[in-house]
């Protein structure tokens, strides 16, 4: 990713969040959450629904594996959240993932890709899919009686946020998503693009302005002792400068995996401290998509065992417990967090 690139949108936060950070004393970390995000999209490129096939069914065989390698600091296996695509939803693909949530493997949430939508359209969109989810797969869950799903913006694109105004079309999405029962949006950091909001590595608040894109540029943050809902809750990855690496130049860290870029020991320790923190709990969320062929041969052939190694590897030399938990989890885990209890394993 280029460094220059929209780095007038997010670099000032993060230049002033890194320099809080060494002259304000913060707590030791204690804790670490970690979910991997994964923009799941089985039918990328326009493939064929036999390639789709195939693309899940090796996740469906080699995740588990993958998972029962890698156990956090209770024992617990690794967690992975798919966050699938809503315009390719088809049952045969849906249900060897369902399969996986149910064993215990991870968990399934939205993704939605869209462009010049409707109130409607949207509400039409989510509901029928959450729907699906929720009575034909035995996913998601329900909160005070209704479904709850955490959300990623396809395109990035969260509350019309493109200059240009593509792939959305909603400058009220923020409340839209609270009313149908978002608990939490995860689309952030984009990185390079212009979708980028201002306010980085930090859990916060999007109060919305139905009127104007982008209300979630900046929002209350979530602190400890500070648990007061606003329109929705927002858990970004770390985002920001990259140095090192064999390479002379600074680049962008955006907290993806993928095939040209896995884990490495420099940029575990980059995580963990640009990683929002709430006290002395970090949240660590990582994104990648997984479905993509040279993605799933990296992940699956060995970058997520790398990348779950380097973690364990690092919390234990630092003395951090490390939690692997779905994207629900954490966003429990950031609620506890907040409200001044004690955030124990899930």
């Amino acid at each position: 990713m280029a460094l220059t690139r929209y780095a007038e949108l997010w670099f000032p936060s993060y230049a002033w969040g890194r320099l809080q950070s060494r002259l304000l004393p913060r707590p030791r970390p204690e804790r670490v959450w970690l979910t991997i995000a994964d923009h799941f999209e089985p039918l990328w490129s326009r493939s064929t629904e036999d390639a789709a096939r195939e693309r899940v069914a090796v996740w469906r065989k080699k995740w588990p594996e993958i998972s029962r390698r890698n156990v956090d600091s209770t024992g617990r296996c690794a967690q992975y959240c798919f966050f699938y695509a809503e315009e390719e939803y088809r049952p045969c693909l849906l249900d060897p993932l369902a399969e996986m949530v149910h064993e215990g493997w991870g968990d399934v949430e939205v993704h939605l890709h869209h462009d010049h939508d409707t109130e409607s359209g949207f509400r039409e969109k989510i509901q029928r899919f959450t729907g699906c989810l929720h009575d034909v797969h035995g996913l998601l869950r329900k909160v005070d009686g209704r479904l709850a799903f955490g959300f990623i913006h396809g395109n990035w694109a969260l509350d019309n946020s493109r200059p240009d105004g593509l792939w959305c079309g909603l400058n009220n999405e923020i409340t839209l998503l609270r009313d149908l029962g978002c608990y939490a949006d995860f689309t952030m950091p984009s990185g390079d693009e212009p979708t980028q909001v201002r306010q980085v590595n930090q859990i916060y608040w999007a109060i919305d302005d139905p009127a104007r894109p982008r209300s979630h540029e900046r929002g209350p943050v979530v602190r400890a002792g500070v648990w007061e809902p606003r329109d929705l809750l927002m858990i970004p990855g770390p985002i920001g400068v990259r140095w090192g690496e064999g390479r002379f130049l600074a680049r962008l860290e955006a907290a993806e995996l993928a095939a040209r870029d896995g884990a490495t020991e420099p940029r575990v320790r980059g995580w963990l401290e640009l990683a929002p923190r709430i006290g002395a709990d970090v949240f660590l969320k990582l994104h990648t998509h997984g479905a993509q062929g040279s993605n799933t041969a990296a992940l699956l052939g060995g970058a997520l065992d790398h990348t779950f190694r380097l973690l364990g590897a690092e919390c234990r030399r630092r003395q951090i417990e490390l939690h692997y938990v779905t994207a629900w989890e954490l966003r429990q885990a950031v609620e506890r967090a907040a409200r001044g209890g004690v955030v124990e394993g899930t």
